[in-house]
């Protein structure tokens, strides 16, 4: 095990490379000079105009009269020293914006995951268990209406609901702190920290929760046909003990498989719902970078959501074999 996630991580490396090189060229060739767009945020409220010679002068100043290439091997060289650059918006560092933002999204979609997997696998379960029951098509015609709303959608109604809008004043609609709360004390804090979470996390899970649990019954359904299900059935075992004993750990391989994509559909998603909920996450921050064309910091968060992503196939692949002691890759791996 340990041989395959040194190759593994040595692999991340190209793979990161060839993931960079394509971000870096999409970026700087969509539309829009950021250049022109500096001059006119430093000039906010003057008149005077945008010359073509102060465009020149700032696209040499950031490096942008270079050619693509050579763009792109000194920005390799600066994130070699992890370092991503000062942002194009505000000169700021972008690594500082960065731990800024990141602690915050991460905390969003860990929950949000935990949350996940830890509703979607009894649910699925309970869902193959009672097949064909009314509890069982009862759950699949609510877990198909909630994967099939919109995240933007939810996230307005239930501020609509429950955040002060028309009905009730039940929970915070923005942001991750209230106002002064740092002066009642730590356990005043994280209470209202969480307090504030309950909208954004429940944006983030609805719909993968409702897929993942759809994907467990499927894989426990299939378990429970095959024949070792069958023996341990008829050797008079207990239903309970068939399921959670036998059928359990196999059952989880195909909810395995999906969780390398749930984490960076966890990441895309904070885009929208940090926004509408006003919380500086890397969505927010992204989103704004994308706005204002601030390519180091645009480069920094593609750089982490790609390392994320690829720390996320890394772990499915590693629990496999947790899970199933049939899987081997140090065979695998000679």
């Amino acid at each position: 095990m340990q041989t395959y996630i040194i190759k593994r991580l040595l692999m991340m490396i190209p793979t990161l490379i060839g993931i960079t090189i394509v971000t870096f060229a999409v970026v700087h060739l969509t539309p829009g000079d950021p250049a022109e767009l500096r001059i006119k945020m430093g000039q906010f409220g003057q008149s005077a105009p945008v010359t073509k010679e102060m465009i020149e002068q700032t696209r040499k100043l950031y490096g942008l009269d270079k050619p693509l290439h050579v763009q792109y091997i000194l920005w390799i060289k600066r994130l070699v020293k992890l370092d991503l650059g000062d942002s194009f918006k505000d000169s700021r560092p972008v690594v500082a914006k960065l731990k800024d933002a990141l602690p915050i999204t991460l905390t969003l979609n860990i929950l949000s995951l935990l949350i996940i997997y830890l509703i979607s696998v009894p649910l699925g379960i309970l869902s193959a268990i009672r097949r064909k029951t009314f509890s069982d098509n009862l759950m699949t015609v609510i877990l198909f209406a909630l994967y099939s709303l919109p995240s933007f959608f939810v996230a307005l109604m239930l501020i609509t609901l429950t955040a002060g809008g028309d009905y009730f004043d039940w929970f915070p609609s923005y942001g991750l702190h209230s106002e002064g709360i740092g002066q009642y004390g730590r356990l005043a804090w994280l209470l209202d920290f969480s307090w504030h979470l309950v909208l954004p996390v429940i944006c983030l899970t609805y719909g993968e929760l409702a897929f993942l649990s759809r994907m467990g019954r499927i894989g426990m359904l299939d378990v429970v046909r095959q024949d070792y299900i069958r023996t341990a059935r008829a050797k008079g075992l207990s239903e309970k003990v068939v399921i959670l004993k036998h059928a359990f750990r196999n059952s989880l391989i195909p909810i395995l498989t999906l969780m390398a994509g749930v984490l960076p559909e966890l990441l895309g998603g904070s885009v929208i719902i940090e926004n509408i909920f006003s919380i500086r996450g890397l969505g927010k921050l992204g989103f704004e970078a994308i706005l204002n064309r601030d390519y180091p910091v645009i480069m920094g968060i593609f750089t982490i959501s790609a390392v994320l992503t690829l720390i996320g196939l890394l772990l499915s692949d590693i629990m496999y074999a947790l899970v199933d002691p049939r899987i081997s890759f140090e065979k695998a791996s000679e």
